[in-house]
This record gives structure tokens, sequence and C-alpha cells, in this order.
């Protein structure tokens, strides 16, 4: 039976899935850095001191879990919502647990990748290894936030109590996104991630109710298709 489109997992559109690979820095001298900062709000901000307190703050957990909202918006197309729990643990273990649509699923349990859509009861399965492209758009959630390792520039912004920044990718011509911006809280906490495509398409993502290293049972990161459910392997096309 072949791949119905209106529900492919999220390798085949970059909007579809959470599973996008954003990478998370800033590659440009300290003194370029600190002039962006100043020339735009003065000397309030010290940017590599903020960048530096986001990653320790993430990079330092173990577990992570929260709410999220998902919001999708393209040429186009209608802008859809969806939201619901996060579950992270380290290293590489994901739940992307909706509760809008109810029973929408996406699991990693660091090696395999399931994705589960309710509206045709079908599981597909792949190896994170052989889709490179399916990391969490929020490195930041499972410790490897580095704004030293993969952007060019940047810029910061303030917006009330909170500080905004965007980054471009160093690889602009072979990334899926163009740019990317976190809106940080005066703890550092990330409450906002917007990454805006090559295709002109926006996914934002709204963060709330955050707890840090709670405990977790291992079933939250294994998956296993109910009866009755259309389950698709790797490299296969049922």
């Amino acid at each position: 039976m072949g791949r119905d489109p209106r529900h492919a997992p999220p390798k085949i559109a970059f909007h579809d899935s959470p599973f996008r690979r954003v990478y998370l820095s800033v590659n440009v001298p300290a003194a370029v850095v600190s002039l962006l900062a100043v020339s735009a709000f003065g000397a309030d901000i010290d940017l590599p001191k903020l960048l530096k307190a986001v990653e320790g703050r993430y990079n330092s957990v173990k577990t992570l879990e929260m709410d999220f909202e998902q919001t999708f918006f393209g040429p186009n197309q209608p802008r859809r919502t969806e939201s619901g729990r996060l579950f992270l643990r380290k290293p590489g273990r994901m739940r992307w647990q909706y509760t809008k649509p109810d029973g929408k699923l996406y699991v990693s349990n660091g090696t395999d990748y399931w994705f589960y859509s309710p509206v045709n009861r079908r599981a597909e399965k792949m190896k994170l290894k052989e889709a490179e492209d399916m990391q969490a758009p929020m490195a930041f959630l499972i410790g490897k936030l580095d704004f030293k390792r993969d952007f060019e520039q940047f810029a910061v912004k303030e917006e009330g109590a909170l500080v905004r920044i965007t980054a471009v990718p160093k690889n602009l011509d072979k990334a899926p996104y163009r740019e990317v911006s976190f809106l940080a809280t005066p703890d550092f906490q990330i409450e906002q991630l917007t990454v805006r495509g090559q295709d002109a398409s926006t996914m934002e993502f709204r963060f709330r109710n955050e707890t840090r290293n709670p405990a977790q049972k291992d079933s939250l990161y294994v998956y296993v298709p109910p009866p009755g459910v259309e389950v698709v392997l790797p490299g296969k096309d049922q």
C-alpha cells in the first residue's frame, strides 16, 4: 500500500515535524559580538555572557518536561496550531505527546524514531542515523546548545523583559531553514523558538510549565504499535 502524502512522516516536509536540525551557534569574534549588542541596545546586554547562561541552563539538565504549542504557517497554506506535552532525556530521547490532535506521537529512544498518525492509524519507524535531518530543532532541549558552533551571524533585541536572539545558519544554502530566533526570559529559559524555512514557511514553538530534572519512567521512550495499526519499517513502504 502506498504512503498517504497527507500523513507522511516528518522527513517528507520541513514544516510537518519538530524533528528537524537547527544548529545554534554564533561564529563571530567576541569584539564584533559586543559591538553588535552595544550598537543596538546600549551597554546593558552582555551578549557573550547571555549566550553562555542560556547554554548552561539547558546543557546542565538530564531530563526535561514542558507543555508546547507548535504553530505552522506559510505561503498559500492555512495556519495550523498543535499542542501537547514534551518529554526529554539525555542522550537524545524525546517524546512529543500531542493532545491537539489527540493521539499524534513522535518518540525517539536515541536510536530509533517512531511517528504515529492517529488519523490513518499508521506508525512509521526509522533509524535516526539514517535520517540526520530528523534531529530536533530545539538542540538546547537535549543538551547540545553551543552558540559557537554553527551560526555565522546574529542579532539581539529586547522585547520588554525578554530578549530575542536571532541567528542565521552557517551553511545557509544547505540548511532547510534560513533563520532561527529564540525568546529568552530573565532566568535564561527559552520561552519561544521560531524557525523560518527556505520555502518561506514559519514554524513557531512556545514552551511553558517547564520542569527540570523530573523522575521519568523508561517506558516514556518506548513505542509499541497497538494491534490494527499499519506499520512501516525502515526501507519499506507498505
